[in-house]
């Protein structure tokens, strides 16, 4: 039986042995390089800018949104990106939270058609009330690509969050389109090169021309693309996220709460057991 255990011992510590040997020499060997990738090598990363609704530090933990930025966003998307992207997922009585007045918001969705049945149950349309949403652009994805030569322009009501730093990669996104197409990228002609997209070659035409002065601001910021993106940017950051301002302060709320509450714990362990530390009865 001692005979027996001592091999099965040694079988043990050989097999460990060569374990860690060949671990040893997987560590030692050169490693391969990765083939190129232009995809990877040309892809850039948002650009960080400062955003009023991240707060101190661009943090994220306090701030609110700017809601004049907010409704020059509204009025690039309604100028420029609404001609193919839908933000279905909003109603028209939210555009309050951006300082619209009741009567503005009515305006504002009569101008807008929604689908609704008549009297004898067939299909028709009415003017969009503040209880509406905003209606899809296209009724639906197989009409969406068939306009669109095949490409499906996505709702923007939740981009912001359905992408990585999506405040930032909006702006940079609509800011990125490059006429320049590296020599080592083979783009298709149909498509068009911003370093900025997951694969470096987008469906969408540039939507922000340069010099164009495509959305007159009302309250007379410069009419820049610079501006164009931002604003827009940040409006879809709201779409996305409308009770953002109602979750900070809940948050700083609680972290006040719990860190009054310690305190009070800890004087009142001070009091309870100071007596009980000088060998006294509590």
């Amino acid at each position: 039986m001692a005979q027996s255990l001592s091999i099965v011992q040694k079988a043990g510590i050989g097999l460990g042995a060569l374990f860690c040997v060949t671990v040893l020499w997987g560590a030692v060997q050169p490693r391969e390089e990765p083939p190129y990738d232009p995809v990877k090598a040309h892809h850039e990363h948002p650009e960080q800018i400062v955003w009023s609704h991240n707060g101190i530090g661009n943090l994220g933990v306090t701030g609110t949104f700017d809601r004049a930025q907010l409704q020059r966003g509204f009025q690039v998307y309604r100028q420029v990106c609404s001609a193919c992207h839908s933000i279905n997922r909003v109603a028209f009585r939210d555009l309050e939270a951006l300082g619209y007045g009741e009567e503005q918001v009515k305006v504002i969705a009569s101008e807008y058609e929604v689908a609704d049945v008549d009297s004898d149950g067939e299909p028709t349309t009415r003017p969009a009330t503040p209880a509406d949403k905003f209606p899809l652009v296209y009724p639906n994805e197989a009409a969406a690509r068939a306009a669109q030569g095949g490409a499906y322009p996505p709702d923007l009501s939740l981009i912001t969050k359905a992408r990585h730093d999506g405040t930032n990669y909006v702006r940079s996104l609509l800011l990125g389109y490059r006429d320049e197409v590296p020599e080592d990228f083979a783009k298709p002609d149909t498509l068009w090169y911003n370093p900025w997209f997951a694969s470096l070659a987008i469906a969408m035409p540039q939507p922000l021309i340069p010099d164009a002065e495509q959305v007159e601001y009302t309250d007379g910021t410069p009419m820049t693309v610079e501006n164009y993106a931002t604003d827009v940017a940040a409006f879809l950051t709201w779409t996305a996220e409308p009770k953002l301002e109602n979750r900070k302060e809940t948050g700083l709320a609680a972290i006040g709460f719990l860190i009054i509450m310690t305190f009070l714990g800890y004087l009142s362990y001070k009091k309870i057991w100071r007596d009980v530390k000088k060998g006294k009865p509590a």
